[in-house]
């Protein structure tokens, strides 16, 4: 009999055909887009935007070049290629499939044999870090089809931005790119080579931003960043890298205040302090896609240049680079094993996400 594992992940369009469905999943998402005012108003106007942004996101993914869509569902089909190889090398058989939350393959149309962890399938949210709008958005998707939540089954693997594992594969994937190790063919939009003097270079670590609303109910998303720069600082330093470091956010979307500094305003800080050499890497994502190659490598480059930067590099995200692939096979089949013991854990959604019963627009049904 086969084991089974599911890569779940946030989603992207394939093509440019595909960008409405994915805009429309985004934004009906009451955790993603979250705003304080009554439902059938979010929802008509999540709606509104979704339609409106369609012509103007079209344009940004045909400048990626890969089609007029994403390359993130190929990369977590790398992802899911590369983890089956490794999996397998126990001699045990492996079926791994990937899903998305928003656009295709749409994870509510698998069936309940792919997405029910009580069946055996190990669920991998392809997230580092707990936020409401990722980990909890997911669990409540997939609840709908359940009846239960599934973030509470010991095969649900939680956010780990603090394993030992995981912060080794990261610190090896940035010393690599520093000292031009890492394979072109492997990494998208890369051009390796060894950087002189990289211990001494300042290193941002740009996360994905959040609204500060969503930090106000309680999401403990900013402080598992600041701890995974902490750790990944002090393994850093062990291996000679002397450069200061700095934490700053990407992507705000829309007026309402959002989780600071900005990247672009961190580019602008460190240039007019006259630092003249910057490398950047996507803390919060683990594939390459529109705000790593587009935001990081073009768009907040430029800003960064303009304000007096002279050296610019962009860090790939993990990818299928080897050691990260080999961390999460380490917590698939920790998980396994975890699930042979059918007692429920502690849910996630209520222990990190300031999760307030009376006030959610969606619910919980954890045992």
């Amino acid at each position: 009999m086969k084991n089974k594992l599911l890569l779940i992940n946030l989603g992207g369009p394939r093509s440019a055909e595909e960008i409405p469905k994915f805009l429309k999943d985004l934004f009906e998402d009451p955790l993603v887009f979250d705003l304080p005012i009554p439902e059938f108003l979010r929802i008509r106007l999540a709606r509104w935007i979704a339609s409106t942004r369609s012509k103007k996101v079209q344009e940004t993914y045909a400048s990626m070049g890969f089609g007029g869509g994403s390359p993130l569902v190929d990369e977590t089909e790398k992802q899911a290629e590369g983890l089956k190889k490794i999996l397998e090398e126990s001699g045990e058989s492996w079926e791994v499939k990937t899903a998305m939350c928003c656009g295709y393959p749409d994870i509510r149309e698998f069936p309940k044999e792919w997405t029910d962890p009580s069946q055996g399938v190990v669920l991998l949210p392809l997230f580092p870090h707990f936020s409401r709008s990722t980990i909890l958005s997911t669990a409540m998707l997939m609840e709908k089809q359940l009846e239960f939540c599934p973030a509470s089954d010991p095969h649900w693997i939680r956010p780990f931005s603090e394993r030992k594992e995981y912060l080794e594969s990261v610190r090896d994937l940035i010393l690599d790119f520093f000292q031009g190790k890492l394979s072109e063919k492997d990494f998208l939009h890369l051009h390796s080579k060894p950087i002189p003097n990289w211990e001494e270079l300042d290193l941002v670590f740009s996360a994905h931003g959040i609204p500060l609303r969503l930090i106000q109910k309680g999401d403990r998303y900013t402080e598992e960043i600041e701890k995974n720069v902490e750790n990944l600082t002090s393994l850093l330093r062990e291996k000679g890298f002397r450069g200061e470091i700095h934490l700053s956010y990407q992507s705000r979307v829309g007026p309402s205040k959002w989780t600071t500094p900005n990247t672009l305003d961190k580019m602008q800080e460190l240039g007019e302090k006259g630092r003249k050499r910057i490398a950047v890497y996507p803390i919060s994502f683990v594939s390459d896609h529109l705000e790593t190659l587009e935001e990081i490598g073009v768009q907040i480059k430029d800003h960064a240049l303009s304000f007096g930067i002279q050296e610019y590099h962009r860090i790939p995200a993990p990818g299928s680079y080897l050691p990260f692939l080999k961390a999460l096979a380490d917590f698939v089949l920790e998980a396994k094993m975890a699930g042979k013991n059918r007692s429920l854990i502690n849910c996630i959604c209520k222990t990190s996400g300031g999760w307030d019963p009376k006030k959610e627009k969606v619910s919980c049904r954890c045992d």
